[in-house]
């Protein structure tokens, strides 16, 4: 999902038209409609005073949650459904699975050094 796209996402939650939030932030109509569709990134200030409206950070306009970075960045949806997985258990059981994942990395990285 993009910044504009979250901004759009947000604004529609909070039952406001562009028009609405735009003087809610002190800015023209037009330039809100390019942050949402032209994908036109906002000034600090105007970052700061949408996430004041919203609820929300900063860092979650510009980025998204987590789970979305996650979706964006995982094309498989099975490893992603795991890590979910793997993030509700306790906190040995996570220590576990980590060192399994990082003694495979390091495998694989010694095996493509020894090629």
């Amino acid at each position: 999902m993009t910044l504009g796209q979250r901004i759009q996402e947000l604004r529609k939650k909070a039952n406001l038209s562009q028009s609405e939030l735009a003087a809610k932030i002190d800015i023209s109509y037009p330039q809100m409609s390019r942050y949402e569709i032209k994908e036109v990134q906002p000034p600090a200030d105007v970052l700061k005073r949408l996430a004041d409206v919203f609820g929300v950070s900063i860092d979650y306009i510009v980025n998204g949650s987590l789970e979305q970075k996650a979706q964006d960045s995982l094309d498989d949806a099975e490893l992603l459904s795991q890590f979910k997985e793997v993030e509700q258990m306790d906190e040995d059981d996570r220590g576990t699975v980590k060192k399994l994942i990082d003694a495979f990395i390091t495998k694989r990285k010694v095996q493509k050094l020894a090629q």
